[in-house]
């Protein structure tokens, strides 16, 4: 027997359908407006995803990312983060994927279950890739100025590295 769950996505598209009939919709043409407004919003968007993706590839192929965790590394160890999770921290304002592959390398090295481990998960389902984000955001927007957004997206990053910390030393 299937999941109920399974089932949600056709009902939803059959009402949308019923519903558009019953309101004497042009569905062909709302659909195809739809889909055209939304290449042009990728197309709008590519650049910034092609400089994001280039920086992020630049910044763990040149060691940058080791450099920056070992500077902030005795910051860290004062405020309660643990160094092993720094690359994490730091890795996730940037890339998903990045952060993926540091957050498994972390969950093989200290194992799930340790200290370590906890934090790096905390922080993996608390956190945001704001990079990615906000590129998308203010590209899709046309905002001119992100320097107060970064900024406060960048504070909320750490706050949840610390408060992730914090939490997973007391609990």
């Amino acid at each position: 027997m299937n999941n109920p769950a399974s089932f949600s996505i056709p009902f939803f598209i059959i009402t949308i359908l019923l519903f558009a009939l019953i309101k004497r919709q042009n569905i062909w043409s709302h659909f195809t407006f739809g889909g055209m407004k939304g290449l042009k919003c990728a197309f709008e968007i590519l650049p910034s995803l092609v400089g994001l993706i280039t920086a992020i590839e630049l910044l763990s192929a040149s060691g940058a990312l080791n450099a920056v965790s070992s500077f902030f590394a005795p910051v860290c160890n004062m405020v309660g983060i643990p160094e092993e999770i720094l690359p994490l921290s730091l890795m996730r304002s940037v890339s998903g994927s990045g952060s993926t592959a540091v957050f498994q390398n972390i969950l093989t090295t200290y194992t799930p279950d340790s200290y370590i481990g906890r934090t790096a998960s905390v922080i993996m389902g608390s956190t945001e890739t704001t990079f990615y984000t906000l590129s998308v955001y203010f590209a899709a927007t046309r905002a001119k100025s992100a320097r107060y957004c970064i900024l406060c997206a960048l504070l909320a990053d750490l706050t949840g590295s610390i408060v992730a910390s914090l939490l997973c030393k007391f609990l």
